[in-house]
């Protein structure tokens, strides 16, 4: 695994120094609850042990510098120029890559949130370095932004809370990225607990721990290497139909329609429509029942609630991709408790549940599955719930 010591090396070789301190955030899995953030929605993610560290020094200008393990060279700007570099049309070429907008769209976004605060916005030079899988569904980026904003809270003086940081997270991946994503990902990356899934409201953002009660089970990923990404259009255009489906309803957001209100808004919906809606509606209601199947019976109770969200994302969402299907399907003829994919989908990595003693059975299950199908071999390993952004050194 990545240790802080790979971002401090890249910091030295980048500024010849030491830097000033090491951040670290958490990548996340989501239990369950898809698509339901920027439907107002519940989720129900929890952070992994795989991270994204930032090594981080103060210079002597309004500049900042960004470096990468996984990037060919550093980029850097002044401080004050970052807000012009950004996409705020379709169609407009970014001045930065995809992978150095997140920190920099950080440090935007935390510019402007300090603004009138006194906090000390000197220049920084940053080195990051990750562990987190890219494109797999597991939210590298949330860790980038997490591990950024941490790091520029403390240096500059910022003082704002974690919450507070998980939607300037937010706020980078949406406007300076161009992703329209909810807020879940940041929020569990700077909140995670150990032990513990994030129960949260994205309306309200309530957030309390959950124990998964975990005792004698693992939790299997299964990264497809089928690559995603939230900028492109597939989830842009799951988002326009759910709002269009919240405009026909006369709600706020699908958070607002219920499961007994389905049956009006078939009446009034297309087809693909309604079964967009569909999705979101009754996967708010899993998470709800999930939450409480794990507080009043434990993990080994869940399994259904996982399936049932697979096909929802399948068959009325349509995210899912056939890679993710022959995950979830070997894993389950193989004796998994349950499985489902995770997060936005086209793509990324399923989740299995499944007892301590069967995770070889079940991986080399779903090895064998992908080589009959004449996929990739996926990349299968365990988690356990981990604690969310924090200073290393």
């Amino acid at each position: 695994m990545t240790t802080p010591d790979a971002a401090t090396a890249l910091f030295h070789d980048l500024t010849g120094r030491t830097p000033d301190g090491v951040w670290s955030a958490p990548g996340r899995v989501n239990l369950i609850g898809e698509h339901t953030d920027y439907n107002d929605g519940f989720v129900l993610p929890f952070a992994i042990p795989h991270r994204t560290y930032a090594a981080v020094g103060i210079r002597d200008d309004r500049r900042i510098r960004v470096a990468s393990t996984f990037a060919d060279a550093p980029v850097e700007f002044a401080l004050d120029e970052l807000a012009p570099l950004f996409p705020t049309a379709p169609g407009r070429e970014p001045a930065a890559p995809e992978w150095a907008a997140y920190p920099l769209g950080v440090a935007w976004a935390l510019q402007l949130a300090a603004t009138g605060s006194g906090a000390e916005l000197r220049g920084v030079d940053i080195a990051i370095s990750s562990d987190v899988p890219i494109g797999a569904g597991l939210s590298s980026s949330a860790a980038i932004e997490g591990a950024t904003a941490s790091a520029l809270n403390d240096l500059w003086r910022t003082g704002l809370d974690r919450t507070t940081l998980a939607g300037i997270g937010r706020r980078a991946e949406n406007e300076a990225v161009g992703a329209p994503t909810g807020i879940m990902d940041q929020m569990a990356s700077m909140l995670g607990e150990p032990d513990a899934a994030l129960f949260l409201d994205c309306r309200t953002l309530d957030a309390h721990p959950v124990s998964l009660g975990m005792a004698g089970l693992a939790l299997l990923i299964i990264d497809t290497r089928v690559s995603h990404a939230h900028s492109t259009g597939g989830y842009r255009e799951r988002r326009a139909s759910c709002e269009k489906g919240a405009a026909v309803m006369g709600v706020p957001a699908l958070r607002d329609v219920s499961v007994d209100d389905l049956p009006r808004a078939r009446e009034l919906m297309d087809d693909v429509t309604f079964r967009r809606v569909r999705h979101i509606v009754t996967e708010n209601q899993r998470v709800l029942d999930t939450v409480r199947t794990l507080r009043e019976s434990g993990a080994r109770a869940i399994g259904d609630l996982l399936v049932a969200s697979h096909a929802s994302m399948r068959d009325d969402f349509e995210i899912s991709v056939p890679e993710l299907d022959t995950a979830v399907e070997s894993a389950l003829d193989a004796g998994a408790l349950g499985a489902r994919m995770t997060g936005g989908g086209f793509g990324g990595a399923a989740i299995a549940l499944v007892e301590e003693g069967a995770v070889q059975a079940v991986s080399d299950a779903v090895t064998a599955a992908f080589a009959a199908s004449g996929f990739a071999a996926p990349h299968i390993f365990t988690v356990t719930p981990s604690a969310g952004a924090h200073r290393e050194a």
